[in-house]
């Protein structure tokens, strides 16, 4: 027999700023205890040395998680030149070290080759698996795990200033999977000195912004009660790249029910008349998302169903 979930049925997004010292699964963890929510996840990982938005998916939020995962994120960030540490931030040891400082002129003319499709080889320690094995656990142990190169996008990278001779600060828009640790170490390598992030803020994560983020304080004061509800964000936020197509109340409900739509009748009367095969589209009914769908063979089809109780309670 199937164990029941217990909780409050909550559903929607909570774009929260994440302190220093704090992990994300930390982060994830107080928002359940604090909301109740049945099913808590977060939209990307940030480190513990990293603040910033962290986005958290609750209930039927859930099933989006990976649109956010898949988008482009903001970073604003320090490197402190001179030293090469074991983890590529503040936290590892001293391996290596260099009296090269680079000048702002320096830094300037290398950042284009960093700018676009780059090959990129993950920190050691990461969370990336090796034959099974974390490469943390591996580089803690003192193996140096072997990890292949990466084809990460970087969108954007400038430097913002120069404080002092030591230390840059520089603002990226990367695409998924790139390290900004790795970012320093090869941007440190190409400029003839070492270099580590000695400060990370994440700033934008896919639609998330700094400017709406809550502290998880906020979070814990309001808790179940009726404000959780001018903080929380609609299931469909992660959503706002898909394609949407208008449904009719007869087309949702069968469109919940698992069952395929013509494409023709619904294409129709939307502007995505031409809309492509395989397609994933965002099905909504109204201002409500029914369900993620993909076109395939003349039809819509769900993949997942979106059932969105907090709308249901809103209204």
């Amino acid at each position: 027999m199937a164990r029941k979930r217990t909780g409050l049925p909550v559903d929607g997004w909570l774009a929260i700023d994440k302190p220093l010292g704090v992990t994300s699964a930390r982060a994830v963890a107080a928002v359940r205890r604090a909301t109740g929510a049945t099913k808590v996840g977060h939209g990307g990982t940030l480190d513990p040395l990293a603040s910033g938005v962290l986005p958290i998916a609750l209930g039927e939020a859930t099933k989006t998680v990976q649109y956010v995962m898949d988008g482009s994120k903001t970073y604003r960030w320090q490197v402190r030149w001179g030293e090469q540490r074991t983890t590529d931030d503040a936290e590892g040891d001293i391996v290596a070290t260099c009296d090269r400082r680079p000048t702002a002129a320096e830094i300037e003319a290398a950042l284009g080759a960093f700018i676009g499709d780059i090959l990129q080889i993950p920190p050691a320690y990461s969370a990336i698996k090796v034959e099974g094995e974390r490469a943390y656990d591996l580089a803690r142990s003192g193996e140096a795990p072997d990890l292949a190169p990466r084809r990460v996008r970087i969108h954007a990278f400038t430097l913002l200033g120069t404080p002092d001779a030591d230390h840059a600060d520089f603002e990226t828009v990367a695409g998924k999977g790139t390290y900004i640790r790795a970012l320093a170490r090869d941007l440190s390598q190409a400029l003839g000195t070492k270099g580590y992030v000695s400060r990370l803020r994440r700033t934008a994560c896919g639609p998330f912004r700094e400017e709406n983020a809550i502290s998880l304080e906020t979070i814990e004061e309001v808790g179940q009660g009726p404000a959780l509800r001018s903080h929380l964000l609609p299931v469909e936020t992660a959503l706002d790249d898909i394609p949407a197509l208008a449904l009719t109340e007869a087309e949702a409900r069968r469109l919940r029910n698992g069952q395929a739509l013509p494409l023709l009748q619904v294409a129709a009367r939307n502007p995505l008349a031409k809309i492509a095969q395989d397609t994933v589209v965002r099905a909504m009914d109204g201002r409500r998302v029914v369900a993620l769908a993909r076109i395939a063979g003349g039809e819509i089809r769900p993949m997942r169903v979106i059932h969105s109780k907090t709308d249901d309670q809103q209204e």
